[in-house]
Parts: structure tokens; sequence; C-alpha cells
């Protein structure tokens, strides 16, 4: 057990006769636990990066429709973050969380079995759903279990390294099981491993809630997923022309779906987001950064696998190692991150890692015209340190911009932007790359868009800094 266990158990013991008492959180249990689902959650997400034509060719999904086969999953995770993290904080974040990896398991082998562009659209849908109910709870979870300062700047920042070792290791696994056996193995393989983390954190997890009281925003929850489903949906049909009425049919639900989640929200006693944290600079500095980690970072890694498959001719394999570079640098940089901590604030941590993303990916200009995967090297190093530095300040901004008891809507919130953001991205990476009348061209007008809006995403951290 440790010292933190002690603690609290000494605490618990102390109560006068007749006080409940909470079980205890048993902290590194639930750190494993909650890193380990993380982790799988974001091999499950970015598993088709490097088997994305593979998986087309199985599914006979034209290019148009191809990006589909990305925005699945991260439909599913902006639609659901914050009514996942809301329903945590309500029900119970050990019940959401596993509810949340048990489904990934059974949707992941579902996906597996697709037999059409659809049907494999739906199961990645699914799987962002599942994610978002992991990736809302496990940081309500860890402020649970860590409820010092210091133990919750250690706990993030482990939790932010496995979001980096998590997209770090998906492509690997797909690309090296796509190559010896099938695409469709991997994500048996991925939903046997959710399925386990989901045995373990049955004995694992405490639960905990937030004591508020009242009914859960049922009806706040229903109207924000409608609209955000409408939001990305706008956005992933948006590519292939903005002026079809399916697309301003879609915006235009977004927008009376949006005036009636806050109606609701201004109505409700207990509302699954404060709206009043809308005017706290903290809260909206958190909420862009994840928003332009997904439009910047995100879009553009998430089609550039595929993009150098499609322009250097490299396998499945050769691209997932060559992607490790930047994810797996990522991961070592974000699970040092916290040696930080006083000396640079998670505010310039991540207008570091916007600026270090733009220089990074500035280098790769021209790699694909001249045909030389080398070229990349730098920029993928870059990127790679940029990267690490988000993922270990976006979860402690995230917990630190909402109280302490709404931990779960505060990192829903984020990673609803973020999530958001990444259906934008790769919508828009995907339209540049394919409209430019060639694709190594197409890719060094993304690149250029992706680090401006990185830079724009660093001034704007910059720039709602608390008052004094």
């Amino acid at each position: 057990m440790s010292q933190l266990d002690h603690a609290t158990t000494a605490k618990a013991s102390s109560a006068p006769p007749g006080t409940p008492l909470e079980t205890p959180p048993r902290a590194t249990a639930t750190l494993a636990v909650t890193s380990a689902a993380t982790a799988v959650a974001l091999m499950t997400y970015t598993a088709p990066m490097v088997t994305l034509p593979d998986t087309a060719a199985a599914l006979h999904t034209p290019v148009s429709a191809q990006a589909w086969l990305l925005n699945g999953t991260p439909l599913g995770l902006a639609a659901l973050l914050l009514v996942a993290g809301s329903l945590a904080d309500d029900y119970g974040r050990r019940r959401i969380f596993l509810s949340g990896t048990i489904a990934l398991g059974i949707t992941t082998a579902l996906g597996a079995l697709a037999t059409s562009t659809w049907l494999f659209t739906l199961a990645r849908v699914a799987q962002g759903a599942a994610s978002a109910a992991i990736l809302a709870s496990s940081l309500g979870l860890l402020v649970h279990a860590f409820p010092t300062a210091r133990g919750r700047l250690h706990a993030t920042g482990v939790w932010g390294a496995f979001v980096s070792g998590g997209i770090a290791l998906g492509p690997l696994l797909a690309g090296a099981i796509a190559q010896t056996l099938n695409w469709r193995i991997a994500y048996a393989v991925l939903g046997a491993a959710a399925l386990l983390v989901a045995l373990l954190g049955t004995r694992a997890l405490t639960e905990s809630r937030a004591s508020r009281g009242g009914r859960p925003d049922l009806a706040g929850a229903f109207t924000f997923g409608l609209a955000l489903v409408a939001l990305v949906a706008a956005l992933t049909l948006g590519r292939d022309g903005w002026l079809r009425p399916s697309v301003g049919l879609l915006l235009t639900a977004f927008v009376v779906l949006t005036t009636a989640f806050a109606f609701v929200e201004h109505r409700t006693r207990t509302p699954m987001i404060d709206l009043s944290l809308l005017r706290h600079r903290r809260f909206l500095a958190s909420s862009a950064s994840g928003l332009f980690t997904g439009l910047a970072v995100i879009g553009l890694f998430s089609f550039l696998p595929a993009l150098l498959q499609q322009t250097l001719g490299l396998s499945a394999l050769d691209t997932a190692w060559l992607f490790l570079l930047w994810s797996g640098l990522s991961f070592g940089v974000a699970l040092q991150a916290r040696r930080l901590a006083g000396r640079v604030s998670p505010r310039h941590q991540l207008a570091l890692g916007f600026a270090l993303h733009a220089v990074g990916v500035l280098t790769m200009l021209g790699a694909l015209d001249a045909g030389s995967w080398t070229r990349l090297l730098p920029g993928f190093l870059v990127s790679g340190v940029g990267s690490g530095l988000l993922n270990a300040a976006l979860p402690l901004v995230a917990v630190e911009s909402v109280p302490a008891s709404r931990a779960a809507m505060g990192s829903g919130a984020q990673q609803t932007f973020r999530y958001i953001g990444s259906c934008a991205g790769v919508a828009l990476t995907i339209a540049i790359v394919t409209s430019m009348g060639g694709l190594a061209h197409g890719a060094d007008i993304a690149i250029a868009v992706s680090a401006g809006l990185a830079l724009v995403a660093g001034a704007s951290v910059l720039a709602l800094r608390d008052r004094v």
C-alpha cells in the first residue's frame, strides 16, 4: 500500500462514529489501469492510420469516402466525451470506466468483421463512444486517487504519456499484423486487450462520484450529443462541397440543437456543463488548446502515414516505424515533462509545444515531392517533442480549469474540443491534399496550414492568461 493510501486510511479511521466511510482508492493500481485502458483506446484510434490503403481496398471505399474510415472514432469521441464526463461524475466514474472498456473490446472486435465502408464506420463510431467513457472517467478517477497537487501532477503526467504511447503503438501493432497476417486481426487483438483491462479494473478501481445531488442531466446529454454528431458529420461531408443541401441541413441542425442545449443547461439544477465557465480564461485556454491540438496536430498526422504509402511507396510496417519516431518521442517527452513543474507553467508548456510542432512540420516541406523519407526525420523529431509537451500539459490544464468534484467533466470538455478539432483537421487535410493537382504539392499546402494553425494556437494560449 502506498504512503498516500496509508494517509487516506488513517484519515478515514479517525472519522466520528456513524460517519459513512469511503473506501480509500488504490492510487498506483488506479493509475496503472486507467493508463493501460487509455493506451488501448488510443491504439484503436490510430490503428487505421497505417492500414488505411488495405482497409479501403478490402471495403471498396473510394477516396472521397476515406475520411469516414478515419473520422468514425473521433466522431464518437467528440459527440460523447462531455456526456460521458458528466455521467461519470453523477453515476460513478468506476462504473462508466468499466462499461466503456468492455464496450470498446466488443465494438473493436466487431470492426474486424465489417464488410462495407458504412459498417466499419459505424463500428468506429461505437469505438469512439466507448473510448469517450474511458478517457473522460479516467481523469476523474485519478483526481480522486491523487488528491494532492504533487500527486496529481505525477498522475496526469504519466496518463498523458500513455496517450502518446497508445498513439505510438497503435500504428506499429496494426502495421506489423497487417503485413504478416491481415488488418482485421489487429482489431481482434485490440478488442481482446480492452476486455483484459476491464477484467483487471474490476478489482483495482474504487468507485467515486460528485456529491451534487439531483438527477443526471439526461436532456442536456441528449441535445449536446446530437448537436456534435450533426457538426462532425457536416465537417466530414463538407469536403465534397460546402454548398450541398445535406451539409447546410446538418449545420442548421447543429445551431438549433446547440441553442436547445444552452436553454436546457440554464434551466436544470445539475447541468452537464456549467456555462459560466466560458467566462473563465483558464477554461477557455483549456478548450482552445484541445481544439487546436486536434485541428493542427492530430488532423495532419492522422492522414500523413497513408500519404507516405501513396507517395513514397512505403509499406504499412515501414510507415509505422517512421511514425513511431514521432509518437515514441512524444511518449518519452510527456513522461518526463512533469520535471518542468515549478519552472515552466502548463500554459507556457502548451505554447512551446505548439511552436515546436509548427517548426517541425515546416522542415518537412518538399520532402514528398523529392521522394525522400529521410528529409522527414528532423521534422518528426521536433514535432514529436512538441506533441509530448502538449500531451503532458493538456490533462493537467483540464482538471485545473474546473472544481475538483467536476474533474471528469473538465476532462470531457477539453477532449471534446480536441476530437472536434481532429475531425475537422482530418477532413481539411484530405480536402487540401486531394484538391491541389498532386498529392506531394497538396501535402506541402496541408503542412503549411497545420503550422499556421499551431502558431495561432500558441498565441491564443498565451493571450488567455489568468487575470491577477
